[in-house]
């Protein structure tokens, strides 16, 4: 029989990988379809209005954008993820924002054209990490024993850095002791590893050197 649940998804996709771990912590079996994003299928635009991943097809039905898919699971399956106080929920909300926010910052890190936009980003991101690292408990989760929607998402913005701290190291993540245990605590929880393919790694410093910025020529060891 086929799963009730089916999640379109691109493999590199932080998003994607949200609400993977989310359908994995709450035991929700579900099939996980990959397209291209570069040459996206006639079906998946019908079903996506932004015309991004992912998208949770339920029935007959598209749900779009992860932090609706997220609240969707919430609302609908067992194991919450979301604190029972509904201001500890909201802070968690507003923490999740944070991450969206971060991984945009990352994406203008890895695009940046010369070493001064470069630098500028690893500032800005040297900045939300210390914000970060002054409010999470890391004990080990970000607010202590029980794991989050706000872990599943730091889980894929971290997974970042186990590639870019391979390029060179730009002091992003340095000095920060809690982000540092919730990182590895991160790493080492069965649905933030297998909410990306073995090959992440590789797809992910091809999908670098693809965009011609000055992190691929570092990546590379070109003269920069």
């Amino acid at each position: 029989m086929a799963a009730a649940h089916k999640l379109v998804s691109h493999k590199l996709c932080p998003y994607v990988q949200r609400a993977v771990i989310a359908l994995t912590e709450k035991g929700v079996p579900f099939e996980r379809v990959d397209i291209d994003l570069g040459n996206k299928p006639g079906w998946f635009l019908k079903i996506s209005p932004l015309g991004k991943t992912p998208v949770l097809v339920v029935g007959e039905n598209a749900i779009f954008e992860s932090a609706v898919i997220l609240e969707y699971l919430e609302e609908t399956q067992a194991c919450p993820l979301h604190p029972p106080d509904a201001l500890r929920r909201a802070e968690h909300r507003a923490w999740i924002e944070f991450g969206s926010v971060v991984l945009n910052d990352i994406a203008g890190f890895y695009v940046a054209p010369d070493k001064a936009a470069l630098d500028a980003k690893a500032a800005t991101l040297t900045q939300r990490f210390v914000r970060l690292e002054a409010r999470v408990e890391a004990a080990p989760w970000f607010d202590g024993e029980k794991f989050s929607l706000v872990d599943a998402v730091f889980g894929p913005v971290f997974r970042y850095f186990d590639v870019f701290d391979a390029i060179a190291d730009f002091g992003i993540l340095g000095g920060k002791p809690k982000l540092k245990r919730w990182r590895e605590a991160l790493a080492g929880r069965a649905s933030v590893r297998s909410a990306v393919s073995f090959d992440y790694p590789t797809l992910l410093r091809d999908f670098i050197d693809r965009r011609k910025s000055y992190l691929s020529q570092l990546q590379a060891g070109a003269p920069v």
